[in-house]
């Protein structure tokens, strides 16, 4: 298998094309515990936070999952109870 360097930019390119496309990447990485606590530390202490579009009451599910579908946002929409 060919292994391929890429600077960030062609990364996020890359993973943006993907995701307009509304494609589909599947693969596994495996870490040390140690990695995976350092991230649990990390969202703790609020360090990294998710980028929220748009958050929509429940009740407006409907208009949620047509903006979900259309692509035309960055970040995660939000469902609130």
């Amino acid at each position: 298998m060919q292994q391929l360097e890429l600077s960030q930019d062609q990364l996020l390119n890359l993973m943006l094309e993907h995701y307009l496309k509304d494609l589909v990447l599947i693969g596994c990485t495996f870490q040390d515990q140690k990695v995976f606590e350092n991230l649990i530390g990390y969202i703790e202490r609020n360090e990294i936070k998710p980028l929220v579009s748009k958050t929509y009451p429940l009740k407006d599910i409907i208009n949620a999952q047509k903006d979900f579908v259309s692509k035309k946002y960055v970040g995660k929409l939000v469902l609130l109870p």
